[in-house]
């Protein structure tokens, strides 16, 4: 997830960092939401495959 986190990231100016769209920041929003409500089903999975997370989709 930190990935996925990140890459939609940027820096202002001032240096602080920020969402690059409002879209994005819904959407990932929803991301962290969905992991947060399946992380047993996560879990289980990565008993059998470490460090696997659902796809985010950055499409926007």
């Amino acid at each position: 997830m930190y990935i996925a986190y990140s890459a939609l990231r940027t820096t202002t100016k001032n240096g602080t960092s920020q969402i690059k769209n409002k879209q994005l920041q819904h959407r990932l929003a929803a991301y962290q939401a969905t992991c947060q409500k399946y992380s047993k089903e996560i879990a289980a999975i990565q008993k059998y495959l470490p460090g696997w997370m659902p796809m985010f989709e950055a499409k926007g």
